[in-house]
Parts: structure tokens; sequence; C-alpha cells
């Protein structure tokens, strides 16, 4: 891990590790809840989850403004506990899965980049993983 300041964002999802897990991992959901907003849609996803594997998601403004490839290389994979990886341009993420009363937590803590400020990416970053709650208990056990 670099050695900068990381800027964390969680949420306690309400369903069971496995569908989680496979909600945050699986391209086919991946697609269905990594956006921020409304405006936003990930119409690609793939996912190569072991170490040295690289994952892409293609996030789009449905208007057709604005597109961009969130992509990076897993540096570890720990089945229902963790993930790290390297995004393009060098950042480090790692995302924890932790059973906690209520369902499973997932955090994630990552090195801001340079051009905007740290509340607007913690907001950005908060706003996805929202989506991502929404999306796992509004599917079906």
């Amino acid at each position: 891990m670099k050695n900068k300041e990381l800027i964390t964002v969680s949420v306690v999802v309400n369903s069971p590790i496995d569908n989680v897990w496979d909600a945050f991992t699986k391209p086919e959901h991946i697609t269905k809840w990594a956006f921020a907003s409304d405006g936003w849609e990930a119409p690609y996803a793939e996912n190569d989850l072991r170490v040295g594997g690289k994952f892409i998601t293609t996030m789009a403004a449905k208007n057709g403004s604005s597109k961009f490839d969130f992509n990076g290389i897993y540096s570890s994979v720990k089945q229902h506990e963790s993930f790290e990886y390297t995004m393009e341009g060098g950042r480090y993420v790692k995302v924890t899965f932790e059973k906690v009363t209520g369902g499973v937590k997932v955090t994630e803590d990552f090195e801001p980049e340079t051009e905007n400020s740290h509340e607007l990416q913690r907001s950005g970053w908060q706003a996805i993983l929202e989506n991502f709650k929404k999306f796992v208990e509004s599917q079906k056990s």
C-alpha cells in the first residue's frame, strides 16, 4: 500500500455474504449498480478476480455526454473477505467484506486522485456503494 491518506466509504447490506460478494464481483451484477446517479449507467463490465487478474467497468452518462473505463489489476483476493487492486494510474484500493448484525459491511479504502476534492471523491464513491446496497437488497435470495 502506498503511504498516502486513504478515503474510506462503507455501507451495511442486508443480505448474506454470498449474495453480497457475487453482486460486487460478477460482471452481470456490476453493470446494474456501478454508477453514482440515475443519469449514469455501467453498460459493460468484465472481472478476472484473481491475483494478477484485471477488471474493467465502463461508466457512461445516459445522455452520451461522457464515458470512461474504471479499471485495475488485483494484488490480493481473499474470497468473501477482501480484495486489493491498483487502478490504472497507480492508485491503491482495498475492499473488505465483514459479517455484521444486519448483514455485511462493505468498506472501500481508496487513494484519492488529485483533480477533485476529497469530499467530492468520498461522496461519489459513497453514492456508488449506496446504489450497490439498493441493488442487492432489491434482489430476491
